[in-house]
């Protein structure tokens, strides 16, 4: 494989359909051509396009938060609950307005998702650094054929929500190339893959940065009625890991039922099959990479056989005084082994020359997540007012006791909170983002109906994962269909979304099911949930 980072990637491929300009809005926004659907996805990029960045909506939504609590202390508004009475203070007084400026470091600093999420990091950006997770990618897509192309192609964009942006910018176009190597209708693959990759988000073999972020923004939203209360990045784990595969056949079958049947007539005006055929060997694996692979394969089994010792023998490492074990050492444990793992392969695949380059893969990983931590730093300041106030505990109380009436059926309401949910992700792109948004307001109102804080994650994380693939304000979205011009000229982002609808549908269904099903046998969503 090419020594490309996933930006240097991303600009590769973009030049290589520069040839094939996109006319999105003449496809769009003629009159005799625009259906329904795509009038529909015209709003919706018309107000989400109206909405801030959302670093800004928190700054707003922290003025939302002063106001409110200036109205709701001057009301006098208490409730009632199971920890003591909680009273609505005001942040904009005197005595708020210190505690906010004395504990805004703290509050940051503090945050649950900034520091596990910063370590996590540091061992993944050296995986995806030195190529691994890459090369990983491809020998997971490359040899299959037929219907286990697509179940392939679906499964690794699954995984690839480990790597970074690369499932993005690499394994859907990759995919289109694929299935046109096949004799398959290109475009198939990149909704394939497309599928995978962002409608699948929440689910993997292997815990992620989507398990750290948001386990900690949960925690962080139990502190109004629940101080203390411990949320594992484990958490959904077993749901997750189960739904990988169900996930996974389900995209191969509406691949192989609806889509590929559909798009078999398409032509490829863009590319020919030698022109891919000369870009898939660009990137073909070398000798060195083959034994790298191994090696990683070798500390993979090391590495799991000390994790199960030290979780199962005498005075185990990873159990606690009391013999339970000591979850919170995931993220240590899950960074060294992928920051490990990613300098073996580096190092025997001849990309790194010396120990020292592993470190250019974790700056390059920090740099990543810049956005992120401005994005957090106002998340973690409208968290903390929100429970300062005592606003997260009143509106909880107020909700539940509203839907008192549904009090005991946690599996309607969650089916509930999936649609509203999958509703909002078609407005607010960023995942985190969303959850930190809707966490303080509806985990602690589902607890106090006796929803846990795991199964609303959970729930929220199949609704945000399910139309991520149909809304025009996902940051990937026009990306993908540039990839897809490639292949169909006059392609644009209402022909993307209606390609992707039913994946998007039998997702949201699917897993819906699933879950509902899983709670009903009262199966544990993951370790100590």
């Amino acid at each position: 494989m090419a020594r490309l980072s996933a930006l240097e990637l991303l600009a590769h491929l973009i030049r290589q359909i520069e040839n094939h300009p996109l006319e999105i809005d003449r496809a769009m926004t003629s009159t005799t051509t625009v259906s329904r659907f795509k009038r529909f996805l015209i709003a919706v990029e018309r107000i989400g396009n109206r909405l801030p960045s959302p670093a800004l909506l928190f700054v707003w939504l922290a003025a939302l938060i002063a106001a409110a609590s200036c109205l709701a202390s001057a009301a006098g508004w208490q409730v009632s609950l199971p920890s003591g009475v909680v009273e609505a203070r005001n942040i904009v007084s005197a005595d708020g307005l210190r505690w906010a400026l004395a504990t805004m470091v703290d509050n940051f600093v503090g945050f649950a998702p900034v520091g596990a999420v910063l370590v996590t990091m540091l061992g993944l950006g050296v995986a995806e650094h030195s190529g691994l997770l890459r090369c990983v990618l491809l020998r997971l897509v490359r040899r299959a054929r037929g219907p286990l192309l697509s179940f392939m192609v679906v499964l690794a964009g699954i995984l690839s929500n480990l790597a970074f942006d690369v499932g993005y910018v690499l394994l859907i176009p990759l995919a289109g190339v694929l299935f046109q190597l096949a004799g398959r209708p290109p475009l198939a693959g990149i909704a394939a893959a497309f599928a995978g990759v962002s409608a699948g988000y929440s689910a993997n073999l292997l815990l992620g940065p989507a398990d750290v972020i948001l386990a900690g923004i949960t925690q962080e939203a139990m502190a109004g009625v629940a101080s203390g209360y411990q949320v594992s990045v484990a958490s959904n784990y077993y749901f997750t890991a189960a739904s990988t595969l169900v996930l996974a056949l389900m995209g191969a079958w509406v691949t192989e039922r609806w889509v590929a049947p559909f798009l078999m007539t398409t032509s490829a005006p863009g590319l020919d099959v030698e022109q891919d055929a000369q870009e898939l060997a660009a990137i073909q694996e070398t000798p060195d990479d083959v034994r790298a692979l191994w090696a990683v394969a070798g500390w993979t089994l090391f590495f799991a056989g000390w994790v199960l010792w030290a979780s199962v023998a005498i005075d185990a490492p990873l159990r606690s005084v009391d013999g339970t074990l000591e979850l919170a050492m995931l993220v240590p444990l899950i960074a060294i082994y992928a920051a490990i793992a990613g300098l073996i392969f580096g190092r025997l695949s001849k990309r790194y020359q010396a120990v020292g380059d592993m470190v250019a893969g974790m700056e390059a990983a920090m740099t990543t997540l810049a956005s992120y931590l401005v994005i957090m730093f106002f998340a973690a300041q409208c968290v903390a007012w929100f429970n300062w106030t005592g606003l997260g505990a009143l509106i909880a109380a107020s909700g539940a006791a509203l839907l008192s009436g549904l009090e005991g059926q946690s599996v309607l309401l969650l089916m509930g909170f999936i649609m509203v949910s999958a509703m909002i992700n078609l407005f607010v792109g960023s995942a985190s983002a969303k959850w930190a948004l809707l966490a303080p307001v509806f985990v602690p109102m589902l607890y106090l109906l006796g929803v846990s804080p795991e199964q609303a994650q959970m729930a929220y994380r199949i609704g945000d994962s399910s139309t991520n693939i149909i809304t025009p304000l996902m940051p990937y979205f026009a990306v993908v269909v540039a990839f897809a011009a490639r292949y169909r000229k006059n392609c644009g982002m209402g022909t993307l979304a209606a390609m992707m609808l039913p994946y998007s549908l039998s997702f949201l269904l699917g897993w819906s099911v699933l879950f509902a099903v899983w709670l009903l046998i009262g199966l544990p969503l993951g370790p100590q949930a």
